[in-house]
């Protein structure tokens, strides 16, 4: 496993890594925002760093970095999900749960969402309030509005 800090337009991330892919990309607190941004041995982070650059700068909008992200046979099922939001959309927890399968499973999705390791790459910023309210972002809601901005979402 391996750790590093990108310093990113909303912020440093916290990017973990081990040899099957990206194991998180977290808004980090304090005590980790001390962290040096590095340049990476781990083949998944460099990835990472030169997608998330891409990204921030408007010229990638789907990354293919392999992931290796922890959670349950559910979370999994929504963080699946997550990632096959196209760039510039967004969709409400509803949406998801019926996406699975799970017609009543709207807070189960929201719980998921917010347990998901992997920020911007699984992009659960996407996911919306059903009344198209910005609501539930673990990275704060500042970061989730800058992020729909990046993406042509919200002007």
């Amino acid at each position: 496993m391996e750790d590093t800090v990108y310093n990113s337009p909303i912020g440093n991330l916290h990017i973990s890594a081990n040899n099957r892919g990206l194991t998180g990309i977290h808004y980090p607190k304090d005590a980790v925002e001390e962290l040096q941004n590095s340049s990476p041995s781990n083949p998944h982070l460099k990835s990472a760093f030169r997608e998330l650059d891409l990204y921030f700068s408007g010229k990638l909008q789907t990354f293919d970095t392999p992931l290796d992200a922890v959670g349950t046979p559910f979370q999994k099922s929504v963080w699946n999900e997550l990632s096959k939001l196209p760039f510039g959309t967004t969709v409400c927890y509803g949406e998801i749960a019926e996406r699975i399968g799970n017609l009543k499973a709207s807070r189960a999705v929201g719980l998921a969402n917010n347990r998901n390791p992997i920020s911007i790459i699984v992009p659960c910023h996407r996911v919306i309030g059903k009344d198209g309210k910005l609501i539930g972002y673990g990275g704060k809601i500042w970061r989730k509005e800058w992020l729909l901005k990046h993406e042509g979402i919200l002007l």
